[in-house]
């Protein structure tokens, strides 16, 4: 997802420094001059940022805070229906703010004491490998901007919503912050770029859109589906797969829509056991006997 999102809105610095975010022509803000001020803006203050310093504070404007209201909103039932034990639980420990955003040091203050984890900004342009070592480290690399007001249901790409929502809640969580930082530190044992990217979908279909049998019923665990309204609303009308790493590793897939397929595990311990067990012993060799086992499939 954060290497794709590279292809809709990659930022640039100009000789100046002025901070330009390139918004694909279909975004819902590409249109919207003040929204893209807002983008650049927001952007600009992400990369003025150095370890060590706290986070950029943003004050966000009413349409902004407004979005975040209507999908917490929209949000709250589907998740007591839909959402995996430990997501509804981190709901409630972590207590977010449904009726404004929540900066990303106050976030962190609550996450620290109860997994370790923290949030640094990003501007929006995050490398795999820079992503995945700090997950190794406990650390998530967040963008700070909100999608369009046009569409507060929807993004094509992750804005703090996503981030905040889906996965700030899941790194609250015992088993779902650890396999973060268990793909962290797999991605540190890869040398090569195709096993990189194969560890990233391995990521998508689990941790961003991954689904689980959870007493007797189907829930979601992954960020993606679970800080979207739309895609928690009808995963359970995918196609579901069971869990396969091979096919995980090699499918193809677009950010900037539903997700048609998704991989079901009939249990936590599963996911533990197929998708931990695979973080934490993967390597080149290994993936590329995985690889090789889909091609001839």
């Amino acid at each position: 997802m954060f290497e794709e999102a590279q292809l809709y809105s990659p930022v640039t610095t100009d000789v100046s420094g002025e901070v330009t975010v390139h918004l694909h022509d279909g975004h819902p803000g590409a249109n919207d001059p003040a929204y893209r001020r807002r983008r650049n803006e927001i952007a600009a203050a992400a990369l003025s940022w150095r370890p060590g310093m706290r986070a950029p504070r943003i004050d966000y404007n009413a349409d902004e805070q407004e979005v975040w209201r209507t999908v917490c909103r929209e949000l709250a039932p589907l998740h007591e229906r839909y959402a995996v034990g430990e997501y509804r639980a981190a709901l409630g420990a972590l207590d977010l703010p449904a009726d404004h955003i929540p900066g990303l040091d106050a976030i962190s203050e609550r996450l620290a004491t109860r997994s370790g984890w923290s949030y640094v900004p990003a501007a929006g342009l995050v490398d795999l490998r820079r992503f995945y070592a700090g997950l190794g480290d406990r650390i998530f690399h967040s963008t700070q901007y909100v999608r369009h007001p046009a569409m507060p249901l929807y993004t094509p790409e992750p804005d703090i919503v996503h981030e905040v929502i889906g996965h700030g809640h899941l790194l609250a969580t015992p088993t779902f912050g650890e396999l973060h930082r268990r793909a962290g530190a797999a991605a540190l044992r890869l040398r090569e770029e195709q096993s990189l990217r194969f560890l990233s979908r391995v990521f998508w279909f689990s941790l961003e859109f991954g689904v689980v049998v959870e007493d007797g019923e189907l829930r979601a665990y992954g960020a993606g589906i679970l800080s979207s309204s739309g895609e928690i609303a009808q995963f359970a009308a995918m196609q579901l797969r069971p869990l396969s790493l091979r096919e995980m590793g090699s499918a193809d897939y677009d950010i900037t829509t539903y997700q048609p397929v998704l991989y079901r595990a009939e249990s936590v311990a599963e996911i533990e056991a197929v998708v931990g067990g695979f973080f934490d012993t993967c390597t080149d060799e290994s993936i590329e006997e995985l690889r090789h086992e889909h091609a001839v499939a």
